[in-house]
């Protein structure tokens, strides 16, 4: 059993949680990831290492379908029975460049692991994070202690610039070249931003995050096409050359169990309407 250490929500649906989980801690490094299971009736779900302290590390997630919307219930003190990881590979930092940490959305959670490795490699780091608006913005002031440059975009102009990362990326790449670059948000985000360096030359990560069941490479459903090939996004990735990923075949998987996924959080929602009503603990 892994203890839940701190909890916290960061904006709209957004939380924050803090897990004791020593082995975990003792070998992370920036881009992997882990898996976690509530209990013996949950279903395993990928979750990007965002910070490491001591024996603890934090992952940042938003409620949006079953098992997060019961892990963002959870206090501290609370238990989760199984924490698997570190998983994926490592990024790859270079040393003594130009370095941009690009997070979009609930994305920016794995921004700030990446910017401390690359800072602590000698890079000059630049940091971009954007939201929908000012209250769904996360992790603003630990990024701006890290980065050298940090630029905030929002879609409805409530914070930095009015915009969207990919229009601060391209703003500054006029400026000054870059040697590599990590995109992390949505799926169509990471598409049309990993666009922008493609011109300039920069080596460009994403992240990706298509389904996953077992995070070691065996059932075979997080397969995505990087360069023409299948490769896993497990045991492969999580980590991708932008410019060889088929970001359309990315999306079009991640759609696949929609129905079932709200139907779950349906059920789930319902016995927990039950069990308050009917007085019982949840």
């Amino acid at each position: 059993m892994y203890r839940v250490e701190k909890a916290e929500k960061l904006a709209d649906k957004v939380f924050q949680m803090w897990v004791c989980a020593p082995h975990v801690a003792r070998h992370a490094r920036a881009g992997q990831f882990l898996i976690v299971r509530i209990d013996q009736q949950g279903e395993r779900i990928p979750l990007t290492i965002s910070a490491v302290e001591g024996d603890s590390v934090r992952i940042i997630f938003m409620a949006i379908g079953k098992t997060t919307s019961h892990l963002s219930e959870l206090k501290a003190g609370d238990t989760i029975l199984d924490v698997a990881g570190p998983l994926g590979k490592p990024s790859e930092i270079p040393s003594n460049g130009t370095c941009a940490v690009i997070g979009g959305g609930v994305g920016i959670a794995s921004t700030p692991i990446i910017a401390r490795a690359a800072k602590a490699a000698g890079n000059h780091v630049i940091g971009i994070i954007g939201a929908r608006n000012a209250d769904l913005l996360i992790l603003e002031d630990e990024m701006r202690e890290i980065c050298d440059e940090l630029y905030i975009t929002t879609d409805d102009g409530s914070r930095g610039t009015h915009g969207f990362v990919s229009d601060v990326l391209r703003t500054r790449l006029e400026e000054g070249p870059m040697d590599c670059a990590w995109i992390i948000g949505p799926a169509i985000m990471m598409k049309v931003t990993s666009q922008v360096t493609k011109p300039y030359g920069v080596k460009t990560y994403v992240s990706l995050n298509p389904i996953m069941v077992d995070g070691t490479g065996m059932c075979g459903s997080c397969r995505v096409v990087v360069g023409g090939e299948t490769r896993f996004a497990c045991v492969d990735g999580p980590e991708f050359d932008a410019h060889q990923v088929d970001f359309d075949t990315l999306m079009q998987r991640q759609r696949i169990y929609l129905e079932e996924e709200r139907e779950a959080l349906d059920v789930y929602h319902n016995d927990r309407c039950a069990c308050r009503e009917n007085g019982l603990h949840d």
